[in-house]
């Protein structure tokens, strides 16, 4: 169930973060489709398909694999924003130290001019 929280554009979005770490293409498909298989139904492998407790078990500890999967793609993602965060505040500091390195240079543009001005004079 909890697989479910990771829609389709949530999902495109993360797998560039998460890309290299993704076990099997039909681990993929799974997380896409949202597990046809749970809580110890059939076609989930011979356990499963045998039923009963054992069927369960075996469905819970699968959703308590993909749910730490998720956590783990979540907290990538996270970390990942932050990373570009911190980036594009240096480069913002970084855009406001030129500009003002600019402002100056024009300011004694400027105050160079006039006082050629008043020596032409």
């Amino acid at each position: 169930m909890q697989c479910r929280l990771l829609t389709r554009s949530v999902f495109q979005r993360a797998k560039n973060v998460w890309y290299d770490n993704v076990p099997s293409r039909t681990l993929l498909e799974r997380i896409r489709k949202g597990q046809k298989y749970e809580q110890g139904g059939g076609k989930g492998g011979s356990i499963r398909d045998a039923g009963g407790s054992f069927g369960k078990m075996e469905a819970a500890r699968e959703e308590e694999y993909f749910r730490k999967l998720q956590q783990q793609q979540l907290k990538k993602l996270h970390d990942h924003h932050e990373h570009e965060i911190d980036n594009h505040e240096a480069e913002i500091k970084r855009h406001k130290e030129a500009i003002e390195r600019h402002k100056k240079r024009i300011g004694q543009l400027h105050h160079e001019e006039k006082k050629h001005k008043k020596d032409d004079d």
